[in-house]
């Protein structure tokens, strides 16, 4: 008579979600109480970038309306998401990190299936995608579709493998795996005021196992893009003759050694 044998249970992992905020004021509330428990151990980081709007103080009363769940609010000191998010990441405490833009555009209830992916080993470098979907109408100006759209092929070529969207908010890792990718691409940072290609590169180089996972994309409910796109667009460009540079021309030695 065979024996049956119960499967064993997932590892649960500690989490830090880690929350860049500028002029967000109407979405604080929504991201406190629509994210989803991912883990019994979980943090809320909000690092607060230079809000006109009463950002800042909107999160501290949600974090006194909502004593339960455990939240700490950083303000940044310097410029960009890419700065917010390192400062976030400095201050975590969980063994898996994930970014979530406070938009609210993409849904917090789909991080569950990025914490999922990290735990069941599915992937190392997991980042969403907005353009892998239908995604609602006018949730994204046809000038940052193109901008998206052309970013995603250009880091295929790069990189030599299907990209369709790098610029989502939303990105997960372990924190073990982040700290090494610091290493990495420490002077490529500088250069990328997002964060995201320098996270994206680094997970390359450490060759780490990198899985998309497609995201609905909602219209923003409240508050305007953050994008400037004349300045952003020549920041990219820099951004990506660095990374041909680097990466088709100098081979693959780390990336804080030939910048």
């Amino acid at each position: 008579m065979p024996v049956s044998v119960k499967p064993l249970n997932p590892r649960e992992y500690s989490v830090s979600i880690i929350i860049p905020c500028r002029n967000e004021r109407g979405n604080i509330e929504a991201v406190v109480t629509r994210m989803p428990a991912l883990s019994s151990c979980q943090e809320l980081i909000f690092v607060e970038g230079h809000s006109g709007d009463g950002t800042y103080q909107e999160i501290e009363r949600v974090m006194s309306a909502h004593p339960e769940k455990d939240m700490q609010l950083f303000r940044q000191e310097g410029d960009g998401k890419g700065d917010a998010v390192r400062l976030g990441f400095a201050k975590a405490k969980g063994e898996i990190l994930i970014i979530f833009d406070a938009d609210v555009t993409v849904i917090p209830e789909s991080l569950p299936e990025f914490y999922a992916a990290l735990r069941d080993q599915r992937g190392e470098f997991v980042y969403g995608s907005r353009l892998a979907l239908p995604m609602e109408k006018g949730a994204m100006p046809r000038l940052n579709f193109l901008g998206n759209t052309l970013s995603a092929l250009f880091f295929s070529w790069l990189l030599s493998r299907r990209f369709t969207d790098t610029l989502c908010g939303v990105k997960a890792m372990f924190r073990a795996d982040y700290q090494r990718l610091v290493e990495a691409a420490q002077d490529i940072m500088p250069l990328d005021p997002w964060g995201d290609f320098s996270l994206i590169l680094g997970a390359f180089q450490l060759n780490l196992r990198i899985l998309e996972i497609p995201v609905a994309y909602k219209s923003r409910q409240y508050g305007m893009s953050q994008i400037k796109r004349f300045q952003d667009t020549l920041r990219l460009l820099r951004l990506c003759v660095s990374a041909i540079w680097v990466l088709k021309f100098r081979g693959p030695r780390p990336l804080r050694s030939i910048l």
